[in-house]
């Protein structure tokens, strides 16, 4: 006569999310389409912030080292017109900007040439109203993004990475309180799941600094980068599938 298979027991304090109420698991589905949305949107921010900055089509290691550790043959401002702004202005126009900064950047050719031209094209963002943005009205402000671009600065990367810091944790705790409701085998791959995003943070955010110091770290930040995506990816779609389209599975019998 054969054994019944061993009853499963899982933990007392974990709930599948078909043990919960409707309420909670709308609230859950809310936080879930409103992040998912603003994580686009956070890709294609990142996408068209560092592509192209080495002059080719897409996101590279390359733009990514260029972002960070600067680019010894450009000036900032040729870093950007060639990358993020390229489509803000005709290439003419760029070309002769370009050619005004490899002449020395004189404030006489600024004024009668350089000028005209960023006003026409540039100033409706960069007019010095957003101390995120670089001030293109004044020729001293101009000659700065002109010299040789060294990527960005500590500064820069102390003001963003604080930022990133607590607004990265606070996206990957919701995801992951969610996301432990889900059923999800073996445990270890779950708790990896969960893991991998936080390590990822660190790793990424380290790379900024440390890219400036050696290119190769710059693939730090492209494989960390990946690592956020999948993570929050996999856990978005396993716990609306199984928040709304999973039965309760029979295996899961609680302890009282």
């Amino acid at each position: 006569m054969s054994k019944a298979p061993p009853v499963k027991h899982v933990h007392r304090q974990y709930y599948h999310y078909s043990e919960y109420p409707r309420s909670l698991r709308v609230l859950y589905t809310s936080a879930l389409l409103v992040l998912g949305l603003a994580y686009l949107f956070a890709m294609i921010q990142t996408y068209m912030s560092h592509a192209a900055r080495d002059g080719k089509p897409g996101l590279s290691i390359e733009d990514l080292i260029i972002a960070y550790s600067g680019n010894k043959e450009n000036s900032r401002l040729e870093a950007a017109l060639k990358g993020p702004m390229i489509d803000m202005i005709d290439p003419e126009n760029a070309a002769t900007i370009s050619a005004w900064i490899h002449k020395g950047a004189e404030e006489s050719v600024f004024s009668d040439t350089i000028q005209p031209i960023l006003e026409d094209n540039c100033i409706a963002c960069h007019d010095g109203s957003n101390p995120h943005l670089p001030d293109l009205t004044k020729f001293k402000d101009v000659q700065t993004l002109a010299a040789t671009d060294t990527g960005a600065s500590i500064y820069t990367l102390v003001r963003v990475s604080h930022i990133h810091l607590f607004g990265l944790t606070f996206i990957f705790f919701i995801m992951g309180l969610v996301f432990s409701h889900a059923l999800v085998r073996p445990v270890w791959f779950k708790c990896t799941v969960i893991a991998v995003p936080f390590v990822a943070i660190v790793l990424d955010i380290g790379s900024w600094y440390l890219t400036k110091l050696n290119p190769n770290f710059a693939w730090i930040i492209y494989v960390g980068g990946i690592g956020m995506g999948l993570s929050f990816a996999y856990m978005w779609f396993v716990s609306m599938y199984q928040m709304w389209f999973m039965e309760k599975p029979e295996d899961l019998i609680h302890d009282v």
